[in-house]
């Protein structure tokens, strides 16, 4: 049995929900971060030592950070399909995934902790606005990637679009003024994922 720690309003978590979803996989959630605790107790230091969320136990083998979990499943149970089998787009996707991490998923959490986890008075006015403008500058990024379909990888949906698709979705549900962007599609896809049980149907169904 697959066991996931963690707290259904994280981003981090939300890509490896959806990645078990498309995968059709079973899986047990425990409520852990924030207001839910548990990531400080020991035995969950012991999984984890870096006391975030979400952590894996796949019949004993343990893993964490989000995208290594969504790598690791897309490999051992989606080989082929969310995991592209072919070696140059599978590090094409694998390549998205680390720029998901270092230059999509920085900026939106800057400006997702500020107007939402922040109260009024702590807000940091040019910390939102540099935030801003660097996520607009990496959304246009994905846009031109999708300008052609809507996947980021050939012609299917792969473990690559999950945590881009996590990002926007976040980033859409801001109370913000923004720029349209092409990636819409996976931001959809996000939301469907995160509030419908079972298998997911493409992006491109769900724009």
């Amino acid at each position: 049995m697959i066991r996931i720690w963690g707290r259904v309003n994280s981003v981090n978590v939300q890509k490896v929900l959806w990645a078990l979803a498309e995968l059709d996989l079973a899986y047990e959630r425990i409520d852990a971060g924030l207001q839910f605790g548990v990531v400080d107790s020991p035995a969950y230091r012991t999984m984890n030592p870096n006391a975030l969320v979400p952590t894996m136990d796949d019949d004993g083998f343990v893993l964490w950070e989000s995208n290594v979990i969504v790598r690791y499943l897309a490999t051992k149970y989606g080989m082929g399909t969310l995991c592209p089998a072919e070696l140059r787009q599978r590090f094409t996707a694998e390549c998205w995934m680390d720029w998901q991490q270092t230059s999509l998923n920085p900026p939106i959490s800057s400006v997702f902790v500020n107007l939402i986890r922040l109260p009024p008075e702590e807000r940091d006015g040019s910390a939102v606005a540099k935030g801003f403008e660097a996520a607009e500058r990496s959304l246009a990024i994905l846009d031109e990637q999708l300008a052609a379909g809507f996947y980021l990888v050939g012609d299917s949906f792969s473990m690559a679009d999950i945590p881009a698709g996590a990002s926007a979705s976040r980033w859409y549900k801001l109370p913000i003024e923004r720029r349209r962007h092409a990636c819409r599609a996976l931001a959809g896809a996000a939301r469907r994922a995160a509030g419908v049980p079972g298998p997911r149907r493409p992006a491109a169904e769900l724009s």
